[in-house]
């Protein structure tokens, strides 16, 4: 069974990203493992509690990741 586990700041993305998500992760395995994969794919996306991670030992929050998309 193909596996996809996508985690995401909280607040981050709205049902429709979500759904954006599990839709083309499932077009993708189909794509590389044939369409009998389609009924098996299970994708997960997880929120992370704002603040819940980061990256190169510095903890990002929403609020970082926010403005330097604004740039």
């Amino acid at each position: 069974m193909p596996f996809a586990n996508f985690k995401v700041p909280a607040g981050s993305l709205d049902e429709k990203q979500k759904e954006l998500i599990v839709t083309r992760a499932t077009e993708l395995y189909a794509e590389i493992y044939g369409e009998r994969a389609r009924a098996t794919t299970m994708v997960l996306v997880e929120e992370v509690a704002d603040g819940g991670w980061g990256i190169g030992g510095g903890v990002l929050t929403l609020a970082m990741l926010q403005e330097s998309s604004e740039d």
